[in-house]
C-alpha cells in the first residue's frame, strides 16, 4: 500500500513538472494536459508495452488518469509563478517519485521473467521515459541525455535492487534498498550540483 501511495504521489509530481514546462512554453490547456500525462505515465507505458504487459497499467487502473487531470488543473490554477515555491520542493519530490518508479519498473520486469539487466533497464525507463517524451515534445534536449545525474541514479538503484534479490534478500527489503540508493544519489546530485563529464569532439 505504501508503494502504491508513493507511486500516485510520483505520478502527481511528474505531472506537475509537465505542467510547468507547458506553462513556460505558453501551451493551451490541452497541451498542458498532454505534457502532464506523458511525463507522468509515459515511462510506465513504454515499459508495459515492451514487456507485453497489456493493457498497460493506467488502462486497468484509471486512478492514474484522474490524478493527472486533477493535478494538472490545480497546477494551472495555483502555480502562477514557480519561483515562489521553495527551490527544493519540486526537485526533492521528483527524486522521491523517481526512486519509487524505478523500483516498480524493476519489480514488474522481474515478474514478467526478464533478466536482471533488462529489469534495470526497465526500471530506468519507468523513471526517465516520461521526461524524455516530454522534452522531445517540447523540442528540448532530454535532461537525461545531458550532464544531469538522473538516469545514473536510476541505474544504480536498479543494480542494488536486483543485486539484493540475487543475494536472496526479501522482495520488500530489496525494493527499499533500491529506492534508498536512487533517492540518495539523486538528492546528493541536487544538493551539491553533481554532474557527469561531457563528451565533446574537438573542432577542426
Amino acid at each position: 500500500m505504501l508503494i502504491y501511495v508513493l507511486d500516485l504521489f510520483g505520478t502527481a509530481i511528474f505531472a506537475i513538472s509537465g505542467v510547468i514546462l507547458a506553462g513556460r512554453l505558453r501551451m493551451d490547456p490541452f497541451g498542458v494536459m498532454v505534457l502532464a500525462a506523458v511525463t507522468a505515465i509515459g515511462g510506465g507505458t513504454i515499459r508495459d508495452m515492451a514487456l507485453g504487459a497489456t493493457p498497460v497499467f493506467w488502462i486497468t487502473n484509471s486512478v492514474y488518469i484522474w490524478i493527472i487531470m486533477i493535478t494538472a488543473v490545480l497546477s494551472m490554477v495555483l502555480i502562477k509563478n514557480p519561483k515562489r515555491l521553495p527551490w527544493y520542493l519540486l526537485p526533492v519530490s521528483d527524486a522521491i517519485g523517481l526512486a519509487v518508479f524505478v523500483a516498480i519498473g524493476v519489480e514488474k520486469a522481474l515478474a514478467f521473467g526478464a533478466d536482471p539487466i533488462v529489469a534495470v533497464i526497465m526500471g530506468c525507463m519507468t523513471g526517465c521515459g516520461g521526461g524524455i517524451i516530454r522534452d522531445v515534445l517540447a523540442r528540448e534536449i532530454p535532461m537525461v541525455l545531458r550532464t544531469e545525474v538522473y538516469a545514473t541514479a536510476c541505474i544504480a538503484g536498479g543494480i542494488v535492487h536486483t543485486g539484493a534479490l540475487a543475494l536472496s534478500a526479501p522482495t520488500n527489503a530489496a525494493m527499499l534498498a533500491g529506492i534508498v540508493t536512487t533517492l540518495t544519489i539523486r538528492l546528493a546530485a541536487i544538493k551539491w550540483h553533481l554532474s557527469l563529464p561531457t563528451f565533446a569532439l574537438k573542432q577542426p
